[in-house]
């Protein structure tokens, strides 16, 4: 797990900005606190930032050349299976220079060019430069867990793993005010969209060509399912004992590593499975987990317990306070170079912090929501598509739900709340109520946040297109497979692997993902909707697949997931941040992007005793606000 940042020039002018790549780079130590380096050749630039992970000696630094010099590659991830890869396409060669994933990977671009990238299982994004054509091979893994930022000018072309590395660049510092729009709704952006206009993102299963005759980029993994027509090719004991089989070689391949090695047990299912796989091939696995002393509904460490207790894991709960949490927060803001606003960053930030003072490399169970219908918004829609009498009465029932009090931290003001949003959606076609239940906020609602002048910056057409892009898998129709990839495509990858990259990296932890594997993925989109979710269960087949080595208390219970109580926060320890700093009336009015009435209303809504969601766009507020002031942007 490392940092990447290159450029390459186009002109002389471009060539002056080659010397910046060091600066780029340094901003990148924490993503890799091991070590760094330069390579300079013709009109191209790279820096890295080594987390050693795999062959930690100084064989597998990089920036790493080929033999003849013609190619290279600089590469943040892991190729699990490189080892494979070696034996199978090299037999014969002797002459390696190290014991790395990285080694390979340069050999296997030689031999095979772009068509390399199917070949590997596991996740990054990486550069590789051709000095003989000059020209620059870019790509990300089929999921995007790994980011790779570009901005192109006539001049030149630089990309990095964040933010911070692209502004040593001397990119300019404008906002985009489409971005905006779409942040506001969803707290967090999707993943073809960036807060600074001109910075675009190489979109996950993608690769591309830079040199001066321009950029071409191209997909090489699409995400397929079946039509769930018919009967199903696989009866479900047999797909049981498949999952089983490819979840175990998911994990068996994760726990590849030079370094100590982990994993995190929230006390979900997801989580669980991994610990119990993973302890298949390991006789004392480190687990940790995250407890809530002042938030007991939603302190899951009792479960975790009971799953580390019978494997015998050497187990570490860091238990904390609310205070704990409100002392991140600065640390959290600090860290994120682009608005960020899903609230969950937090825990997972002080989880990787802590697991990193005991090991280099976390396992996870991120993923298994996504890919296996495990939200309550999937067993939502799958009731939608139902075509009910239930849902006709919660739909005619939406009047009284907008009335009643709603808040999540309270079971029946949760229950209200998420009557409501059903009641909404079941009054929308399939697309517009998926973006409706993506989002705490409609457009309407975001652009009423705006001020005229910031709102009419907003590329409309952009926003549809994007917006189209995004939805345009949605079909309807009893199979939800659409309403899944769709998630993957937004939900996954702007949000979910985008918070766990984020805060992992600030701590220097490597975080990895078995539910993520392709193998795993390409197999759960292809089973019927029937093996992932019906009218009682979620993620069926995950469930029952693992049931005979999970504890039976970890079964029918609600899913919780990290939440910290933000409300409380706002309506007491931060009230006067708020009001005095975030979104302090003198600064919205200075600022000129922000409706001063409709803030105002939020502020009031917010310390009512009727708030709904309010904290949630509260939260993106400041997040928004601490980022716009820390790097001086341009409105």
């Amino acid at each position: 797990m490392c940092g990447i940042t290159g450029i390459i020039a186009f002109n002389n002018k471009g060539k002056e900005q080659l010397g910046k790549t060091t600066i780029a780079t340094e901003k990148l130590k924490l993503r890799g606190p091991d070590g760094g380096g330069v390579f300079t050749k013709n009109n191209c630039a790279l820096g890295h930032r080594r987390l050693s992970i795999i062959d930690t000696s100084d064989n597998a630094t990089q920036p790493m050349s080929d033999t003849s010099g013609r190619y290279t590659i600089i590469f943040n991830g892991e190729i699990f299976n490189f080892k494979e890869l070696k034996e199978k396409y090299f037999p014969g060669k002797q002459d390696w220079h190290s014991q790395s994933d990285t080694e390979v990977l340069l050999e296997l671009y030689i031999l095979k060019g772009k068509d390399c990238l199917s070949l590997l299982s596991g996740f990054f994004a990486l550069a590789i430069y051709d000095a003989q054509n000059d020209e620059l091979f870019l790509a990300r893994d089929r999921f995007g867990k790994k980011p790779l930022l570009y901005y192109k000018t006539d001049d030149y072309f630089v990309f990095a793993s964040e933010i911070k590395a692209l502004l040593a660049y001397d990119i300019p510092k404008k906002l985009n005010h489409t971005a905006l729009l779409q942040y506001l709704q969803l707290n967090y952006l999707p993943s073809s969209s960036s807060m600074l206009q001109g910075v675009e993102k190489l979109a996950p299963g993608h690769f591309g060509y830079i040199s001066k005759n321009g950029i071409k980029t191209s997909s090489y993994y699409e995400l397929k399912w079946r039509q769930n027509t018919g009967a199903p090719s696989t009866d479900y004991e047999t797909a049981c004992n498949k999952l089983e089989q490819l979840m175990d070689e998911s994990v068996k391949k994760r726990m590849i590593s030079d370094v100590p090695l982990g994993a995190f047990l929230s006390g979900g299912i997801d989580s669980s499975v991994v610990v119990a796989l993973a302890s298949r091939h390991t006789s004392q696995l480190n687990t940790f987990s995250i407890g809530y002393k002042d938030n007991p509904f939603f302190d899951e460490t009792s479960f975790a317990q009971l799953v580390a207790k019978k494997y015998n894991t050497n187990h570490t709960v860091f238990s904390l306070t609310n205070d704990d949490f409100l002392a991140h927060i600065d640390d959290v803001l600090n860290y994120i170079d682009e608005p960020f606003a899903d609230s969950s960053a937090i825990p997972v930030y002080i989880l990787s912090q802590q697991t990193r003072k005991h090991v280099t490399v976390a396992l996870s169970g991120d993923g298994g929501d996504e890919v296996f219908a495990g939200y309550n918004k999937h067993q939502a829609e799958w009731r939608m598509r139902q075509n009910s009498l239930l849902n006709t009465m919660v739909k005619t029932g939406g009047p009284l739900w907008k009335a009643l009090p709603q808040s999540r931290n309270n079971k029946l003001t949760n229950i209200f709340r998420q009557l409501d949003r059903f009641a909404q959606g079941a009054s929308l076609d399939v697309k517009d109520r998926y973006w409706r239940w993506a989002g705490f906020l409609t457009q309407e609602q975001a652009g009423g946040l705006l001020t005229d002048q910031a709102l009419a910056a907003v590329n409309q057409q952009c926003y549809s297109s994007q917006r189209q892009a995004i939805l345009e898998s949605l079909q309807g129709g009893e199979a939800i497979e659409d309403f899944l990839a769709t998630d993957m495509k937004l939900v996954l990858a702007g949000d979910m692997l985008v918070k766990v990259d984020m805060m992992s990296m600030a701590n220097s932890l490597e975080v990895r993902s078995p539910f993520l594997d392709h193998e795993v993925v390409d197999f759960a989109f292809n089973l019927p909707t029937a093996y992932k979710i019906n009218g009682n269960m979620k993620k069926k087949i995950v469930q029952d697949a693992f049931r005979k080595y999970l504890p039976e208390e970890l079964y029918n219970r609600p899913k919780k997931g990290f939440e910290i109580p933000l409300l409380n926060w706002f309506q007491k320890q931060l009230r006067s941040r708020i009001t005095d700093e975030w979104l302090n009336d003198d600064f919205i009015k200075e600022q000129g992007l922000f409706n001063l009435k409709a803030i105002q209303t939020l502020k009031t809504k917010l310390f009512s005793s009727n708030p709904g969601d309010s904290h949630a766009t509260v939260w993106a507020l400041i997040v928004f606000q601490s980022w716009w002031r820390k790097l001086g942007i341009e409105g």
